[in-house]
């Protein structure tokens, strides 16, 4: 019994197609969390698929109400050798974002795994079925190692809103603290920061929709008999949004941004390149916050972005004067940052510049979290990884996107470490969405020395610095 034999028996569940099998099952289930007509089939993938494997692992199961979003239930299941025994928690989401069939290149359908070359092909195989199958599949094959005993309880908490903003996540981690007790979470998802460096991130960055916008009045009027004399909305949201974020892109909303970048996090981010690989778009140099570098400006700073705005018709334009004009915007902010009060600062930096007339809306999607860099359950992780591997791990302080990591890290209290298995050009959210075979059979190793090096480390959790 070793931790070699644990690692070898995961590839080993890998190379047979052992895990291919019932991953191909899951992608079949078709759960868009979005679609209300999806809910009886989210209920299907926790009742018939996940309860028997976990169950078969040796936890007590059993689907959880949201008390929020009726039709996103959740499952909430604790494998316990021992109540006195720490105890990891895991999250993962069975639900997926909307698979338009229609986008998918031929050959390929969004709810059949095609293997083509070294890529698997489905809905959810990056985004989220893939990756907590890998979790669960490594986790059985260090049980079966280790004689049915890893010497530490885990609970897992499975959602199926995640792709619909995980709405009553916060609130079901509330009302069951003391059946999601942990000491810690090990989560998967989102991507590596490329597809062959193991990665390690630490929180996310938070994420707040704005919805700005300005009307005038109740119709258009013609613009050669009224321009000069009436106020064009279109006009004024564009100035406005321009004293939000100049033409380069940087942030102009003093009280939106960040104090500067942590040193910690500086000395993590200067070892993390921005990908740059053959699916990635080319990084524009000039944009964003002057003196830091791509990587600060992606995960140590705060951007607003522009997502989509109209007035008028844009497809068949007249020569009229618009009554009203409509602007969605997305702040993406680190720690430190009042997710909560991001529409008020706006409306009161509006007014400042003359712009009161614009409405703000706020819809705050997420938390901005992030483990302190130099936790020694940090090094650790990146320890074991190392170990697996042979590579030197990539450290993320926070991902640049956003996951309901708040749940963890605010809720419940607990240090949050996210491991994920998935890589930036996997087309998640979109057509095509797809993993490397490789980078499948790497995460299993990996995970089954995470769960090997935890029960080696039991019961003396957290780790010491070394």
């Amino acid at each position: 019994m070793d931790r070699q034999t644990a690692l070898d028996a995961a590839t080993a569940s890998f190379d047979s197609g052992a895990f291919l099998e019932p991953l191909a099952r899951r992608v079949a289930f078709p759960t868009e969390s979005a679609d209300p007509a999806r809910e009886p089939v989210l209920r299907e993938y926790l009742t018939a698929e996940m309860i028997p494997l976990v169950e078969r692992l040796g936890f007590t199961a059993r689907v959880v109400e949201n008390p929020v979003s009726p039709r996103h239930p959740f499952l909430v299941a604790r494998r316990v050798e021992d109540p006195d025994l720490p105890t990891v928690l895991t999250y993962g989401h069975g639900d997926v974002q909307p698979a338009h069939p229609e986008q998918w290149r031929a050959g390929l359908d969004p709810w059949r795994l095609v293997v083509e070359g070294d890529r698997w092909y489905g809905r959810g195989v990056a985004d989220n079925k893939g990756q907590h199958s890998v979790n669960l599949v490594a986790l059985e094959q260090v049980l079966a190692v280790r004689g049915g005993r890893l010497g530490y309880n885990v609970a897992l908490l499975l959602d199926m809103g995640e792709e619909f903003g995980s709405p009553g996540l916060d609130e079901v981690c509330d009302q069951l603290r003391e059946e999601l007790a942990a000491d810690l979470l090990i989560g998967s998802d989102g991507p590596r920061i490329a597809a062959d460096r193991p990665t390690v991130f630490l929180g996310t960055r938070g994420a707040v929709n704005l919805t700005l916008s300005v009307r005038a009045r109740a119709a258009a009027h013609h613009s050669g008999n009224w321009g000069g004399a009436l106020s064009n909305p279109a006009t004024v949201l564009a100035n406005a949004l321009a004293s939000l974020v100049d033409g380069r892109g940087r942030l102009l909303v003093e009280a939106l941004r960040p104090d500067g970048v942590p040193e910690p996090v500086r000395r993590a981010l200067a070892d993390v390149p921005v990908d740059q690989g053959p699916d990635a778009p080319a990084l524009d140099p000039e944009w964003g916050e002057p003196g830091l570098t791509p990587s600060e400006r992606l995960f140590g700073w705060n951007t607003l972005e522009v997502l989509a705005m109209t007035a008028g018709d844009p497809d068949a334009p007249v020569g009229a004067i618009p009554p009203s004009a409509r602007a969605h915007c997305q702040l993406r902010f680190v720690v430190g940052t009042d997710g909560g009060s991001v529409a008020d600062e706006v409306r009161t930096h509006l007014a400042e510049h003359g712009f009161g007339s614009v409405e703000v809306e706020q819809d705050l999607a997420m938390a901005a979290t992030r483990l302190d860099p130099e936790d020694p359950w940090v090094t650790w992780t990146l320890a074991s990884l190392r170990r697996t591997t042979g590579v030197e791990p990539a450290l993320l302080p926070n991902l640049g996107g956003s996951l309901p990591n708040g749940a963890f890290a605010d809720v419940l209290g607990l240090p949050t470490l996210w491991v994920p298995h998935s890589y930036p050009g996997c087309a998640q959210h979109a057509p095509d969405e797809h993993l490397p075979i490789g980078l499948v059979r790497e995460s299993l190793q990996v995970m089954a020395g995470l769960w090997w090096d935890l029960a080696e480390l039991a019961p003396d959790w957290p780790p010491s610095h070394p």
